[in-house]
């Protein structure tokens, strides 16, 4: 995951554990989001996902570093009907969560080569073909 130009969907856990230092995964996730030879996707959801709780309860440095790594994204998803369907579809399929379809399915509207996780390879998401899924998770 470290050629240059590679286009890498950062799930939300990821950027809470880097934020926060959450172990086991902080280092490996300040290690993507530090990694200059990848370019970064996102999707207003994630924002939506991180950032308002942030802000509410005043963790200054926490929106800070949410905002920063925003304000690197190369490629924004659109959160639209098509993906909403599209995402219902792989939910279905695969067993998914709401939100987890919405981002894969989001990833590959992108062209995104990689979704970024902290899921457990155990949670349904890996079971997906749309987008290679790489886990932090031990």
């Amino acid at each position: 995951m470290s050629e240059i130009g590679h286009l890498a969907f950062i799930d939300s856990g990821v950027l809470i554990a880097a934020a926060r230092g959450v172990e086991p995964v902080a280092d490996r996730a300040l290690a993507v989001l530090g990694n200059s030879a990848l370019r970064f996707a996102s999707s207003p959801l994630v924002r939506l996902e991180v950032l308002p709780k942030a802000l509410y309860f005043d963790r200054t440095a926490e929106a800070n570093f949410y905002g920063a790594f925003f304000e690197r994204v190369e490629v924004w998803a659109p959160l639209d009907a098509t993906i909403i369907s599209r995402a219902f579809d792989e939910a279905v399929r695969h067993g998914l969560s709401a939100v987890d379809a919405l981002l894969l399915v989001s990833a590959l509207s992108v062209g995104a080569e990689y979704l970024v996780t902290t899921e457990a390879k155990s949670k349904p998401i890996h079971r997906t073909e749309l987008v290679k899924v790489v886990s932090l998770a031990q």
